[in-house]
């Protein structure tokens, strides 16, 4: 399946093509498109799941959750998407807005058609488990499950792009210059002294490329002996003894000019790659608080229905109360 054939469901062609997604996000082909259908999708799976959460209270709660877990995930990525964008400008990455955001709304893709592939096993203990704790607990752990898939997704979409160069233009582009402009290995090699000359102490350093022609091991050279005749003889490879034998075909494993190889050193993570997972972490947090502000969204039994609850206390310390009380 190619980026100029999509799929009918973009989460298909997500989980397909992601290199083709990839791509189209380098290449900032049709990405209005994408990240259009991306949305629509992310809100329809959403709303559905949203749904599920608030069943368990009322129709009512239902509906109301089915608009406000949408709601949650585009504003905190409202909130968190110009910290991303302004954190790849400082670092000189060449990431446009537009690359930003389908890089993340691939990730809330992801993370919303995972949660609603678990919807029927919320409403499977919904229907079983008429618990609230165990419920709250069980659909939390849910969405965090799918929330850390989506977001492998977006550092894997991150890396592809540093591959291309638009995560550290600058160091890439250096690099290129270095190799470019590296000047050739100069050998010395001793300069030919005329027959009864006096030999020159300092040798001549000439370019390697002037040097003579390296003989490949096994090859027959000519040796002139003291009555004129002329003779051949294999000539030795580098680092063996005189006169060792080697099958046809062998070749040394270390360079003719003896040199010693330089190992690749290893690239190193660019900043924006580092400052991505501060990202993540700092989308998080908004997130959960924002989740806090805008319930609830199970609706507890043993209270009446509201749109939104009084701001007292926070998530982290209403999770480990409900664990507590179980």
């Amino acid at each position: 399946m190619s980026g100029d054939r999509p799929s009918p469901l973009v989460i298909e062609r997500i989980l397909r093509d992601r290199e083709g997604i990839w791509q189209q996000i380098v290449a900032e082909r049709d990405l209005n498109a994408l990240t259009g259908r991306m949305l629509t999708s992310s809100a329809i799976a959403l709303a559905c799941y949203g749904a599920v959460l608030g069943f368990f209270h009322s129709p009512l709660m239902a509906l109301t959750s089915a608009l406000k877990l949408p709601l949650l995930f585009l504003v905190t990525l409202a909130i968190c998407l110009p910290t991303l964008y302004l954190f790849n400008l400082v670092f000189g990455a060449r990431l446009s807005v537009r690359q930003s955001l389908a890089l993340v709304m691939v990730a809330i893709t992801v993370t919303s058609m995972l949660a609603v592939a678990f919807a029927p096993i919320s409403l499977f203990f919904l229907i079983t488990a008429n618990d609230y704790g165990f419920f709250k607990l069980l659909n939390v752990a849910i969405l965090t499950l799918s929330a850390l898939v989506g977001l492998r997704f977006l550092t894997g979409g991150m890396q592809v792009l540093n591959d291309h160069g638009l995560l550290a233009p600058e160091a890439a582009k250096a690099t290129v210059n270095e190799q470019v402009t590296a000047p050739a290995p100069v050998q010395a090699v001793p300069a030919a002294v005329p027959a009864g000359a006096t030999p020159v102490a300092a040798p001549v350093a000439v370019p390697a490329a002037a040097t003579p022609v390296a003989v490949p091991a096994g090859a027959a050279v000519a040796e002139s002996t003291s009555n004129g005749a002329v003779t051949t003889a294999p000539a030795p490879v580098p680092g063996q003894p005189a006169g060792a034998s080697f099958p046809p075909g062998y070749g040394p494993q270390r360079p003719w000019d003896g040199r010693p190889v330089r190992r690749a050193e290893p690239t190193q993570r660019p900043a924006s790659m580092t400052l991505l997972y501060i990202w993540i972490l700092l989308f998080g947090f908004v997130g959960t608080q924002l989740a806090w502000t805008l319930r609830p969204f199970f609706g507890d039994p043993g209270q009446d229905f509201a749109f939104f609850r009084s701001i007292d206390g926070n998530f982290y310390a209403e999770i480990l109360r409900t664990i507590a009380n179980l």
